[in-house]
């Protein structure tokens, strides 16, 4: 059974995306903990991180690292977290969120809910500053 990702990386259900490669596809969680916060997808259905290979993890960071620093510049931040908890989804992959204490992933704080226009603009902002 494909899990909420694959069918956001197959467009079957709208996201506001990021940037996507062969591997892996980023886009904005729609209930962030922070503005800004980011999903970074492996397009490989695993439910594990550390189950995909040495080669793929690594292209991971690789892939998330622009991604990052467009955080950091677009949005009011002392550096871009990253969370790999996995519970939520059984497909891989790992949060970018802005952070100023390690309170700001907390993922029992209550959700942000930001309307279609706030999740345009957050994603506008990020692209502006995107160089992959």
């Amino acid at each position: 059974m494909a899990s909420i990702f694959s069918k956001i990386i197959a467009g079957e259900i709208p996201s506001y995306k990021i940037a996507e490669n062969e591997y892996f596809f980023a886009f904005l969680d729609i209930f962030p903990l922070r503005k800004g916060h980011v999903l970074v997808v492996c397009k490989m259905e695993v439910d594990k991180i550390f189950d995909v290979s040495d080669e793929l993890l690594s292209k991971w960071l690789v892939f998330a690292k622009p991604i990052a620093k467009a955080i950091e510049k677009a949005f009011p931040c002392d550096r871009c977290g990253i969370s790999v908890i996995g519970l939520e989804v059984p497909n891989a992959h790992m949060h970018l969120v802005p952070v100023n204490s390690a309170d700001d992933l907390n993922f029992t704080r209550p959700k942000l809910k930001l309307s279609t226009e706030e999740l345009k603009e957050t994603q506008a902002l990020i692209l502006a500053h995107l160089s992959v």
